[in-house]
């Protein structure tokens, strides 16, 4: 349980930090990050598989690619439904996504990243 509460702190962070690399990408405080982290947690987990298991065949033909693309409307989408959070537009949010997944990753790695135990 501690676990989940600080990836979605480590998220939150990375939302915070987000529009100093994305200018046209906002995060009105800190309360709206974790707000919007949760809200993209939760899109991530419940609407995102739907998706890519819908639009298959098309990300099959890209190699791939397709899921970048699903990954940049759902971010903008959470973007329109929260209003402490903005998303400039498509290619914001292409590359917020981007962003974002390798923030998170870069904070997760440094805060919770596994130590190896001597055998």
């Amino acid at each position: 349980m501690m676990r989940i509460l600080l990836v979605w702190l480590i998220n939150a962070v990375a939302l915070l930090l987000l529009p100093y690399v994305l200018p046209s990408i906002s995060v009105s405080s800190f309360s709206s990050a974790l707000i919007a982290a949760l809200i993209l947690g939760l899109v991530n987990a419940l609407i995102r598989p739907i998706l890519v298991l819908l639009t298959l065949p098309v990300t099959v033909l890209t190699l791939g690619l397709f899921i970048l693309v699903i990954n940049a409307l759902l971010f903008w989408m959470v973007g329109s439904l929260f209003q402490g959070f903005h998303v400039g537009g498509f290619w914001s949010a292409f590359f917020g996504a981007i962003v974002y997944s390798l923030i998170s990753w870069a904070l997760s790695a440094l805060i919770l990243g596994e130590k190896k135990h001597a055998a």
